[in-house]
């Protein structure tokens, strides 16, 4: 009889899911189960920067009244701006490009600083992603004390209907719009997680990003309207500025700042900017959840 091969063929690896919506979005929601985890993270980040400190996290405030008085005194001048209204400007729009740019510098780094906690623990890597944002978030508080001294100072120029010189829109002071920069502030930070989520996974594959991203962010600071607004496009062009304020309202970042800004300092509501946030928000999401489905499980080998 003919003797027959017994050697049986290596049995197929199971499909793996790995690169599947369901993992990318578990990996969220995972990480948000474990939000006792990264907020506890998060606070110690501040306290560890601050540690033998005397007055600890208190530095993160004094640094920026300092910044936001120095900035809006010079600018007020150089200008010709009413300081009563214009130092509070620069006030709050420094507080909020802060966040910003936290979000945006930390976040490509936000996996690669992590890379010991990567390799050893077994968690979602969003958590890394949350840890860094709430981190944000706490500075951004420290430094909304500012914001509440200068509103003191200037509350009696802030109260009533006034105008931004070079500016043709009156504002109606401050009032009960102000509570519109809590959803304002929300819709900032769901964009700083998936600025960082996404800039970080490709960091991660690409080293050349965060040194770029970090020359960049200076170049947005001076284009975006922070020290200065849109009107004074128009007064240093004699009135015929309208084409350069369309250009200023293709900075992403002016959209961000005013939304929160606005409402914070009683300016007249413009809802597009909103529109514009809005649907960054979701194009942005969309593009850090498809970074995140296909190379989620790449990271812990990258960094």
């Amino acid at each position: 009889m003919q003797a027959t091969s017994t050697i049986e063929q290596p049995a197929a690896p199971p499909a793996s899911d790995s690169r599947s919506w369901s993992r990318a979005f578990r990996d969220i929601r995972e990480a948000w189960g474990q939000r006792e985890l990264w907020a506890h993270l998060g606070w110690q980040d501040i306290k560890q920067r601050y540690r033998r400190s005397v007055i600890g996290p208190l530095w993160i405030t004094i640094g920026m009244g300092s910044t936001a008085l120095a900035l809006g005194l010079l600018y007020s001048q150089l200008f010709g701006q009413d300081i009563a209204t214009f130092l509070p400007y620069v006030t709050v729009g420094f507080i909020i490009w802060n966040f910003i740019l936290g979000c945006v510098v930390e976040g490509t780094d936000v996996f690669i600083a992590n890379e010991g906690l990567i390799k050893q623990l077994p968690a979602p890597i969003s958590i890394y992603v949350l840890r860094m944002v709430w981190r944000q978030v706490l500075l951004f508080l420290h430094n909304l004390i500012v914001y509440v001294i200068v509103l003191a100072i200037f509350f009696s120029s802030l109260s009533h209907p006034y105008y931004l010189q070079n500016s043709q829109v009156e504002h109606p002071g401050l009032g009960l719009g102000m509570l519109l920069a809590i959803p304002a502030f929300a819709l900032l930070v769901i964009n700083g997680s998936w600025v960082a989520l996404l800039f970080g996974i490709v960091s991660t594959r690409f080293r050349d990003i965060p040194p770029v991203v970090s020359s960049f962010i200076n170049l947005v600071f001076f284009m975006t309207p922070i020290v200065w607004s849109t009107g004074d496009l128009t007064k240093v062009t004699n009135g015929t500025g309208s084409w350069r304020t369309a250009v200023a309202e293709l900075n992403p970042m002016y959209h961000y700042i005013e939304i929160v800004r606005a409402p914070l300092l009683g300016h007249q509501q413009s809802w597009h900017h909103w529109v514009v946030v809005g649907a960054l928000t979701i194009v942005g999401w969309a593009l850090a959840l498809t970074a995140l489905r296909n190379y989620r499980a790449r990271v812990s080998y990258w960094v």
